[in-house]
């Protein structure tokens, strides 16, 4: 099984580095993959750090590579239009955001072009089907977290995503009156995080939070998109409506009960542990391709 990804991004974000996670995983199944993305993007360098065969993206390198593999994986929005103009064999569409999908005339040739809608979350795939979609070219592929050997020590600050989205909830966590770090760098703020709050607008399941999650971290996040799938509430985290005095009574509430923040985030790790480690949405993706080339 020979399969091409595309991702067109020009920074690293979340869906990149799912991207990352699932050619590591691919490559120790002995399934060498290869990557077209932008040349000097940031998922390029860290890919061809780790060795991967990166090519840059193009309309060109597509229609002369696709010939030379069983199947396309598009990992995001412009790579999945790329495909539809020019991909020379069957592709499937990792649809990770849940922005509703336009449904015009060549948004819905473009949509019926795609083999397999992976999607991120059950709220992503209701969109897709409420786009017309038929169900069965879904199906459900969570996005996945890396397992950190040791746990936070939880004597650092409140933790949040510095990003410059505006859908992403900064200016709404400033108005909070909450004293929270806003880190670029999750990956190291989190081995000491003492709680990530995650407020956004729109969301199609969270790879962020399931990264706080796996490393014990207790979570309050909006109540929005995909987010409920993961941070259950009341038991793996809190979810919120997105108003700054909700936001500031949750992270309260959880500062102030030491035992409730301790249950929400064991579950949380737990849960992570049994259905969005590396390997399991690994094994998911391998059966979306087998379904489609079969």
């Amino acid at each position: 099984m020979r399969i091409l990804h595309l991702d067109a991004g020009k920074t690293l974000r979340g869906g990149q580095h799912q991207v990352l996670h699932l050619l590591r995983a691919l490559q120790s199944r002995g399934l060498p993959p290869q990557l077209l993305a932008p040349r000097h993007s940031p998922l390029t360098e860290h890919a061809r750090l780790l060795g991967f065969d990166v090519a840059p993206l193009s309309w060109r390198s597509l229609r002369a590579n696709s010939p030379n593999f069983d199947l396309v994986h598009c990992h995001d929005a412009r790579s999945h239009s790329l495909a539809a103009l020019w991909s020379q064999v069957p592709f499937v569409v990792a649809r990770r955001v849940a922005f509703p999908i336009k449904t015009g005339p060549i948004s819905r040739w473009k949509y019926r072009r795609a083999a397999l809608f992976l999607a991120v979350s059950h709220a992503v795939r209701a969109q897709l089907l409420a786009a017309g979609v038929p169900e069965s070219r879904i199906s459900v592929v969570p996005d996945c977290t890396p397992l950190p050997a040791s746990l936070s020590t939880l004597d650092g600050p409140l933790l949040a995503i510095d990003s410059p989205d505006p859908r992403k909830g900064v200016p709404l966590l400033r108005r909070t009156g909450l004293d929270i770090c806003f880190s670029d760098n999750l990956a190291a703020g989190l081995l000491h995080a003492r709680l990530f709050v995650y407020i956004t607008e729109s969301e199609g399941l969270g790879s962020a939070v399931l990264l706080a999650m796996a490393h014990g971290v207790p979570v309050v996040a909006s109540n929005v998109g995909g987010l409920p799938e993961i941070v259950r509430h009341e038991q793996t985290g809190l979810l919120v409506e997105n108003h700054p005095p909700a936001i500031a009574h949750a992270v309260s509430r959880l500062l102030a009960d030491s035992s409730l923040a301790a249950r929400l985030a064991a579950n949380a790790r737990r849960l992570v542990e049994e259905r969005f480690t590396i390997e399991q949405v690994a094994d998911a993706t391998l059966a979306a391709y087998r379904r489609v080339l079969a």
